[in-house]
């Protein structure tokens, strides 16, 4: 590796997040798809806050989760996401810097309003989103801080960005600035229902542009068409050249051209909210390429920073990743 000014730079949507524990019942009666990510307009966020009982309110949006881990870990890290010039975007943007993340992203002065996700947890600890996307959904190619990108070892590309053509177009600046500074590109499939909305630009993406694929195993499915883990696995070698596939309990596995690597799910005492997990795998996993380490090593990182997140109500750990990885390596 050459050295960058940062390890990763994000790409996301910026939201805060609005958390809260209900029960089943919840679910049925707002009539939602439990554990999904469901795009909603700004009055339907306002009748679930409104429904929401014992609300946790904090920044979030998966890319930020994962640069916000890769400087939990000790790395170097920045996010570009466009935030609306209220509130809310005042709070996305303190709370980033206060996580030592750059955010230099001039905030919108007209428009709609900061984004927002309301995430729903249930006993089960699934969560079932329902997004506004707001001021987030309106990055485009002329948000870009191309400098910052050229001065990343990894863009990370959030998929949930992915559905106006403003953003697939900024998608393709950011990739294009990115390899011809000889810098490497990775992206998030985020939601099976985001790869069944954009299954034929995932595809190419992954093919053409994508250097480091993220994705569940049933996002990785969904993507193929295909009803295994393992049909995936041998579908998506060679089209990309690291994939880093999910499976929760059942660990994770690292799929190169050559080779691949089995990771074990990190013990964690009892599952509370799995929120951020896989943006958390992502954070641990890219600290490690970042650093050099083998592939397995940074499995590994991944593994333990999901871990981490879902031990808890929220999609931060709310430690320090590098003192949690420290004391484990004792």
């Amino acid at each position: 590796m050459t050295d960058t000014d940062f390890d990763v730079v994000g790409i996301g949507n910026a939201l805060v997040d609005v958390l809260s524990h209900e029960a089943d019942g919840f679910i049925d009666r707002m009539e939602l798809v439990k554990g999904s990510m469901t795009l909603v307009e700004e009055e339907r966020a306002e009748e679930l806050y409104g429904a929401m009982s014992h609300r946790t309110e904090m920044s979030g949006g998966s890319a930020a989760n994962t640069v916000a881990g890769v400087t939990s870990f000790g790395g170097r890290s920045a996010y570009i996401g466009r935030v609306r010039d209220d509130v809310l975007g005042t709070v996305f943007a303190h709370d980033l810097k206060s996580l030592d993340v750059t955010f230099t992203s001039p905030r919108a002065g007209d428009g709609p309003s900061t984004g927002r996700c309301m995430i729903i947890v249930t006993a089960d600890a699934q969560r079932t989103m329902n997004t506004y996307l707001g001021a987030s959904s309106m990055l485009c190619a002329d948000h870009l801080d191309l400098d910052l990108i050229r001065a990343s070892t990894v863009t990370y590309l959030e998929g949930y960005l992915y559905d106006r053509p403003e953003a697939k177009d900024a998608y393709r600046v950011a990739t294009e600035a990115a390899h011809a500074a000889g810098r490497k590109v990775s992206l998030s499939l985020s939601d099976s229902f985001c790869v069944d909305r954009h299954r034929t630009d995932f595809l190419r993406l992954v093919a053409e542009g994508v250097d480091i694929l993220f994705a569940n195993e049933t996002e990785i499915t969904a993507l193929y068409e295909v009803d295994s883990f393992d049909e995936a696995k041998d579908r998506v070698r060679g089209h990309c050249e690291i994939a880093c596939l999910t499976r929760g309990a059942k660990g994770s596995m690292i799929v190169t051209r050559d080779d691949e690597h089995e990771i074990t799910a990190h013990p964690v005492e009892r599952v509370v909210d799995t929120t951020g997990a896989g943006d958390l795998y992502a954070a641990g996993f890219l600290f490690g390429y970042t650093q050099g380490m083998p592939y397995e090593r940074a499995g590994q990182l991944g593994s333990v920073a999901a871990s981490a997140v879902i031990g808890h109500t929220g999609a931060r750990p709310g430690l320090s990743l590098e003192q949690l990885l420290a004391s484990l390596d004792e």
